[in-house]
C-alpha cells in the first residue's frame, strides 16, 4: 500500500510476523502506544507522527522529555544510529531516507514555541475546578461566578478577570447568595489561594488572549503535508495537572468545535496524548466520564486520539476499548502486581497462534513491540510481533539553529507572540467602583422639581431648605422614606446600593435611585 492509504509502521524477520500497516481509513478509531520506560514508545511516536504528515493528515503532539522536536530536522547518517537503523530497515524492508517534516512548535511559556492560550470563559468551571483542585463546595461558587459573569456580561478572559469577580461577589455577598445560591467568602478565599498558587507556577500565561485558532492545528506546507504541531511540555510537566488540563481542553474544544465528517478516508487531525496517566489520576467521574463521551464521539468529527502511557491499565476500560490500533512494548514482571499487569495486556488483543502473546509482551526488545492494527471492515488485527522501522527524521532534540529557523517561517509568526489586554471584567467592576466613590464625593443631584431629596434623617438635620427655615417640631413631620420591602430591586441596583453602604455615604439611598442607577445600565 501507498502512503496516501496506509502508514507503513514495521515489519519482520526471523520470528516475526507480517508488515504491519495503520491504515488510514481506520486512524480516527483511536489508539495506545504502551510499554515501560525505555522500550521506545517515543519512536514509534514519532514513526506514527511522520506517517500521518506524510498523507497530509495535521497532528498534534506534546514533547514531554524534548526529543521530538528532531520532527523537523532530517535524520543524521553520521549519528551512531545510523548503522543500526539500515540494519533494521534492511530486515524489514524499509527504503530509508532521511527528510524533514514541516513542524509548528508551541510553548505555554513562550520560550520554545509560539505563546498557546485560552480564556478562562473557554476553559470553563468544570476543566477549571479540576486545574484547581476544588472541592464541591468551591466548585459551586466557581459555577455561580460563571453565571454572574454570563448574567452582567462581565467577560472572564485572565485570571485576574476571575479574581476580581470573585472580590466583586464577596463584597456583595448576602445580594449574589440571594439570587445564585450560598457563595461562602471562606469558599472564595480557598479558591482565590487556588488561583495564586496557579499563578505561581506560570499558569496565568495560559489564559489570555489571543486565544488559540483551533485553526491553526489543521494545517498543511506547500507540498500538502500535514504540518506536526508539537506542544513543548518538559517544563509543563512540573505541573502535571496544568498539563493534563491544558490537554483535555483542547480535545474538548476540537470535539464541541469541529463538524460531523462521518468515516473520512483519512484522518482531519491526529492528536496525541503523552503521559495518559496525568489525564485520569485522582480525577472524578465526571471528569472521566467527559473523557469517554469525548473518545467515543470525536472520531465522527475526523479525529484520532492516540494515548501513550506505560501500562494500559492506566487507561479506564471504557475507554481502552475504543482504541482499536495498538503498540504494546515491553512491559517488566518484577513483581505481582506488575505480572497481573502483564496478564491484563495480553487480554487485549487477539490471540496468535504461533506464540503466547504474554510472553511475547515480556520479552520483546528495545524498538520491538507486539501490535495489533483494524483490518478491513474495523476487525482488530492478529497480534503480531513487529521490529518497529527507524524514524526518517533525526532522533532526538533538533538543534537551536533549526527551531528558530521553523519559528521564524511558521504561517503563524507572530499572531500569538504579543498578549492582548482587552477591556474585560477586571476593567469593567474598576471602572463601576470608581465611578461609587467619585458619586459619593459629590453632592447630591437636585431632583426635576427642584429642591433636594432628602430621607426623613437628613431631613430633620436640615436647617434651612428653600431659603427658610424649619423648627424641630416641622422637621419631625417630614414624610417617612418608602419601605424597601416594596422596591422591587434588580441584581445591579443591589450591587450599587451595597457599594453606596460600604463607602458609608449618608446619602447612599439617594446615590443609588439618582447618579448609580445610569452607571449600572438602569433604563
Amino acid at each position: 500500500m501507498s502512503e496516501d492509504t496506509a502508514i507503513f509502521v514495521g515489519g519482520g524477520g526471523e520470528g516475526y510476523g507480517a508488515p504491519q500497516q495503520l491504515l488510514l481509513k481506520y486512524g480516527n478509531r483511536h489508539g495506545l502506544i504502551a510499554g515501560a520506560t525505555g522500550t521506545g514508545k517515543t519512536v514509534t511516536l514519532q514513526v506514527l507522527a511522520e506517517g500521518f504528515s506524510a498523507a497530509g493528515v495535521p497532528v498534534f503532539l506534546s514533547d514531554v522529555k524534548g526529543d521530538l522536536s528532531g520532527l523537523c530536522q532530517p535524520g543524521d547518517a553520521s549519528a551512531k544510529t545510523h548503522g543500526s537503523f539500515m540494519s533494521r530497515a534492511e530486515t524489514i524492508g524499509l527504503d530509508l531516507q532521511y527528510r524533514a517534516f514541516p513542524v509548528t512548535f508551541w510553548d505555554l511559556y513562550g520560550e520554545k514555541g509560539h505563546p498557546i492560550r485560552t480564556t478562562v470563559a473557554e476553559m470553563g468551571p468544570l476543566l477549571l475546578s479540576r486545574l484547581l483542585e476544588l472541592s464541591d463546595a468551591q466548585e459551586g461558587v466557581l459555577n455561580v461566578a460563571f453565571r454572574l459573569s454570563d448574567d452582567e456580561r462581565l467577560p472572564l478572559l485572565d485570571l485576574k478577570d476571575l479574581q476580581a469577580l470573585l472580590t466583586f461577589i464577596a463584597d456583595n455577598n448576602d445580594a449574589v447568595s440571594s439570587r445564585y445560591g450560598l457563595s461562602s467568602k471562606e469558599s472564595i478565599g480557598a479558591i482565590q489561594r487556588r488561583l495564586l498558587v496557579l499563578e505561581n507556577q506560570g499558569g496565568a500565561r495560559l489564559f489570555g488572549e489571543p486565544a488559540l485558532d483551533l485553526a491553526d492545528l489543521m494545517l498543511q506546507d506547500a507540498s500538502g503535508a500535514g504540518r506536526i504541531n508539537v506542544l513543548a511540555a518538559d517544563k509543563l510537566m512540573h505541573s502535571p495537572r496544568l498539563y493534563a488540563t491544558f490537554l483535555l481542553w483542547l480535545l474538548s474544544e476540537l470535539f464541541e468545535t469541529l463538524p460531523e465528517v462521518g468515516d473520512p478516508d483519512k484522518p482531519k487531525l491526529v492528536f496525541f496524548f503523552d503521559e495518559a496517566h496525568l489525564l485520569f489520576q485522582d480525577a472524578p467521574k465526571i471528569l472521566v466520564q467527559k473523557v469517554e463521551q469525548v473518545a467515543r464521539l470525536i472520531r465522527s468529527k475526523g479525529v484520532g486520539v492516540y494515548f501513550i502511557t506505560q501500562n494500559p491499565g492506566d487507561v479506564p476500560d471504557t475507554i481502552l476499548g475504543q482504541l482499536g490500533n495498538r503498540v504494546q512494548h515491553a512491559l517488566r514482571a518484577f513483581t505481582a502486581k506488575d505480572q497481573k499487569d502483564l496478564r491484563m495486556a495480553a487480554q487485549n488483543y487477539r490471540p496468535n497462534p504461533r506464540f503466547a502473546i504474554e510472553d511475547a509482551i515480556r520479552d520483546v526488545g528495545t524498538g520491538e513491540a507486539v501490535t495489533s492494527f483494524l483490518e478491513a471492515k474495523g476487525i482488530p488485527g492478529i497480534a503480531e510481533r513487529t521490529l518497529v522501522r527507524p524514524p526518517f527524521s533525526r532522533l532526538g532534540p533538533c538543534e537551536e539553529t533549526a527551531r528558530a529557523a521553523s519559528l521564524a517561517n511558521s504561517p503563524v509568526a507572530g499572531k500569538y507572540d504579543t498578549a492582548i489586554d482587552r477591556d474585560s471584567a477586571y476593567e469593567m467592576l474598576r471602572r463601576r467602583e470608581e465611578a461609587a466613590a467619585q458619586a459619593a464625593e459629590e453632592p447630591p443631584a437636585p431632583p426635576a422639581g427642584g429642591g433636594l431629596q432628602l430621607d426623613a434623617r437628613e431631613f430633620r438635620q436640615a436647617r434651612r431648605y428653600d431659603g427658610k427655615g424649619y423648627s424641630r417640631a416641622e422637621a419631625e413631620q417630614a414624610p417617612k422614606p418608602r419601605s424597601r420591602a416594596r422596591q422591587s430591586d434588580s441584581i445591579t441596583e443591589t450591587f450599587a446600593k451595597s457599594f453606596a453602604r460600604q463607602l458609608g455615604t449618608k446619602g447612599g439611598q439617594a446615590l443609588v435611585r439618582g447618579v448609580l442607577g445610569t452607571i449600572f445600565g438602569k433604563r
